[in-house]
């Protein structure tokens, strides 16, 4: 009889699981498709396109609500119980509310682990092939910056000339051992340049003892002025979309990142946020059934959903301002990632102890 109601548990959170994610990445394609119509208004392409590109945009989407996913899911869980009368049936078997919690907490813990091996690097993935099929529509193959194990390399345009850069590493406003190559609109080779040193602190920067390859010519100078797009607090600030790495490729950029000593802050936090997740999960779905549980004499169902999307509006508030913390270094990245995971910890475990009188 117990392993049945076991079997009837998790088969239920489950049901409850897919059945939200069904919904919301419904609604997310929806948002999705209304914003890529707005993008391609004035540019002709074929309807499906756009379809197809709100529909790979819609993974990375689902997977940063994953944690209020998992809130409303256990809500409509519990509420499906409760209206079948469950919850009694469990009682007089013997099976306490905190078993059912640890039943479905256990669930959780599987589908988080699978969320994050496998549905994280496919959402990764889809990420990047929409942020390359939407970049043919934008400026955003013009200028380029992208950090490599073989150092930062960046892809400029400025008064019809293009500019492939490479540095082997940043030391305060300097690019070290660095190599530009010069072209004209066609791509046709205009001048080497080689310098031990690049000052980029203003977008104008200044090339220290420069060896000038023209042809099969080479000359030496003191010092050469290159206009660029970028300055040192732009390339100390790009956004590379982390979204679209995988959990290896975060940690091969962040190795690329340490050898150029470029700033492992934004990658820092990434790696932690996506490895809080299982925990961020399992505490959610401990504060949804604490609340449901505490809150089933209210016949109102809608009544139980909001005070649940209330309760996730001020956890998001809460993530986002101790994230923003970490980001801009006001705090240790760790404090910034998990602090508000220990308040939501703390708040179940100040509520738990009265559940099973329920």
């Amino acid at each position: 009889m117990m392993q049945r109601h076991i079997s009837f548990i998790v088969n239920s959170f489950i049901k409850s699981f897919i059945f939200v994610v069904m919904i919301l990445t419904c609604l997310i394609f929806i948002l999705n498709l209304v914003s890529e119509l707005d993008f391609f208004r004035k540019i002709e392409v074929e309807g499906y396109f756009i379809m197809y590109l709100a529909l790979i945009n819609s993974p990375s989407f689902l997977f940063e609500i994953l944690p209020f996913i998992f809130l409303i899911s256990t809500q409509v869980f519990f509420i499906e119980l409760f209206k079948n009368n469950e919850m009694n049936i469990f009682k007089y078997s013997g099976l306490r509310n905190s078993k059912v919690i640890t039943i479905i907490s256990v669930t959780t813990v599987i589908i988080s682990l699978f969320s994050l091996i496998v549905f994280y690097s496919f959402s990764s993935n889809l990420k990047n092939m929409y942020i390359n099929l939407k970049k043919d529509f934008t400026n955003d193959g013009k200028y380029l910056a992208v950090i490599t194990k073989n150092g930062l390399w960046i892809k400029d345009v400025v008064d019809n000339k293009n500019y492939i850069i490479n540095a082997e590493r940043i030391e305060l406003n300097y690019l070290k051992k660095t190599y530009i190559s010069e072209f004209d609109k066609e791509y046709n080779i205009i001048r080497n340049i080689k310098s031990p040193k690049i000052d980029i602190k203003n977008s104008n920067w200044i090339v220290h003892k420069p060896e000038v390859f023209i042809n099969n010519n080479t000359s030496n100078y003191k010092q050469l002025e290159i206009q660029t797009n970028f300055d040192y607090e732009i390339i100390q600030n790009l956004y590379s979309n982390l979204s679209t790495l995988s959990i290896l490729e975060l940690f091969e950029l962040r190795s690329n990142y340490k050898k150029l000593n470029y700033s492992l802050i934004e990658v820092n936090l990434e790696i932690l946020k996506l490895f809080s997740y299982p925990l961020y999960f399992l505490l959610m779905i401990l504060y949804s059934s604490i609340i449901m549980l505490n809150t089933k004499k209210f016949k109102s169902s809608i009544l139980k959903i909001s005070i649940g999307l209330i309760s996730a509006v001020v956890i998001f508030y809460l993530n986002n301002i101790f994230y923003v913390l970490g980001k801009t270094e006001k705090i240790n990245l760790i404090i910034s990632v998990f602090t508000p995971l220990l308040i939501l910890g703390i708040i179940n475990i100040f509520l738990m102890n009265k559940i099973n009188a329920k």
